[in-house]
């Protein structure tokens, strides 16, 4: 069994986390830290039955915070948070004592999303120019997404070229969607995932969960380095 803690346990993707761990044959949720449960993550760190994994849905101020004390304390983490400057974490070091810990950030752990970032990537190699438009809930703090801004990113790198424009729209009713929109002469090519539940995102959590701590490497971004 894995032991797994959930940072942002009160939030709705932290919810949704809490459930999907709870529903899994081999792990085993020991932890809920948010400051609406007036638990802090350093008090499941701490505790009695302390985690193996953490999985941090919290907010762009503090996920790094949460990180940094993860690899302290010699505790996996995975980031689904994004917003965030992660290059502190390159040099994060466990505590006197404490077993290593790997650190895996995901921008985004849809399946279909990480598959629509790679259709995208080879749509680059071949067409001339791209634009990416991402729409998430009213609620989301960053913009652009950490899934456009790791779309834009690797788009950048197969063609050698600047990063393409991204479009940012924040509205209610609307969880998260993304498209990738590719001209050439005399055509065009839309990528597109939408997502119409936080569920769709538990499946690629759960994997990374079972991953995260037989990565080579640390940090890690992106699930697309667990899946091909």
């Amino acid at each position: 069994m894995i032991a797994v803690a959930v940072a942002g346990a009160a939030g709705r993707m932290g919810e949704t986390v809490c459930a999907a761990v709870e529903g899994a044959e081999d792990m085993e949720l020991v932890g809920r830290a948010d400051p609406l449960l007036a638990t802090t993550l350093e008090e499941v760190l701490a505790g009695a039955q302390p985690p193996e994994v953490v999985i941090d849905f919290t907010r762009p101020d503090t996920a790094l915070g949460n990180a940094l004390a993860c690899v302290r304390a010699g505790v996996h983490v995975v980031v689904g948070t994004t917003g965030f400057d992660p290059a502190p974490l390159r040099q994060a070091r466990p505590g006197d004592g404490k077993p290593n810990a790997n650190v895996l950030i995901a921008p985004n752990f849809a399946i279909g999303a990480v598959l629509m970032m790679r259709f995208a990537v080879e749509a680059a190699r071949h067409m001339a120019k791209a634009e990416i438009v991402e729409l998430h809930h009213e609620e989301k703090l960053d913009a652009p997404s950490g899934t456009a801004a790791r779309t834009a990113q690797l788009i950048a790198e197969v063609t050698g070229g600047s990063e393409p424009p991204i479009h940012s729209v924040r509205l209610p009713g609307i969880v998260a969607n993304q498209e990738v929109i590719f001209g050439d002469v005399g055509q065009t090519l839309s990528i597109r995932h939408d997502t119409i539940g936080r569920e769709s995102f538990m499946p690629g959590v759960l994997l990374a969960i079972r991953r995260v701590g037989s990565l080579e490497q640390s940090p890690v971004v992106g699930l697309e380095q667990l899946l091909f």
